[in-house]
């Protein structure tokens, strides 16, 4: 699953060109035209990277990032300047911006930037952009190299909680019984008859991929149902 990456650019060639470019590479990318559309996607759809301009109508890049960081995103903002201006990077960098580049640049530096961003705040497991990752919030799953990781953390999972997570995280928003994910995992290794095995197992990976166990925010439980990966 590729990176995401949200473009928040009003002049239409500027954006055009950055978005076929990072396309080439593989990125999901997204346009947003006005500081409010950029906002509103960027709060509902939480974006891998976001390439923000500073001079847009309305709303301004500033107050973009400023409102964005106040909602707790951590994804990293590279901010476009108009001109060599020194106000513009400090203040963008004071309210949380990553790195800037002024216009007009090179599409060979954006994509270096954009990728030393993507290696920065998610590790190794960006290199593997196009490949099979899934990415939710901060978490990222690497299905190819069985890796997990949130933010920068690495995370050690046993190979029954990585199968679970695997099989959750591959179809969000679908709800699994303990006698499915049992059967599905009966194969991979071998695990007592009882349902409730499953539940020790959740109730680990929990303990080792959310920040609050009592309030899963990734791995969801339907009552009466079963367990589901919350939708992006």
């Amino acid at each position: 699953m590729a990176a995401t990456i949200l473009i928040v650019e009003d002049e239409f060639a500027v954006a055009r060109g950055i978005q076929y470019a990072l396309q080439q590479e593989g990125y999901e990318v997204t346009v947003a035209r006005s500081g409010e559309e950029g906002l509103d996607f960027a709060t509902h759809q939480a974006p891998d990277l976001v390439v923000l301009d500073v001079r847009l109508p309305g709303m301004d890049g500033f107050e973009v990032l400023r409102r964005l960081r106040a909602t707790g995103s951590k994804a990293p903002v590279l901010v476009l300047t108009a001109r060599d201006d020194e106000v513009d990077k400090v203040i963008g960098l004071e309210l949380g911006a990553d790195d800037y580049l002024t216009k007009p640049f090179g599409l060979r530096e954006l994509m270096s930037r954009i990728k030393a961003l993507l290696r920065r705040a998610y590790g190794d497991l960006a290199d593997a952009a196009g490949g099979r990752v899934i990415r939710h919030l901060d978490l990222l799953i690497d299905l190819e190299r069985r890796r997990v990781q949130r933010g920068q953390r690495r995370i050690a999972l046993t190979a029954t909680e990585f199968e679970i997570l695997r099989h959750l995280a591959s179809r969000p928003g679908r709800v699994y019984s303990r006698r499915e994910l049992l059967e599905l995992l009966r194969d991979y290794e071998a695990l007592d008859q009882d349902e409730k095995t499953i539940n020790v197992h959740v109730s680990h990976l929990r303990e080792k991929i959310e920040d609050d166990p009592s309030l899963p925010v990734f791995v969801l439980t339907i009552r009466g149902a079963g367990y589901a990966f919350a939708e992006r």
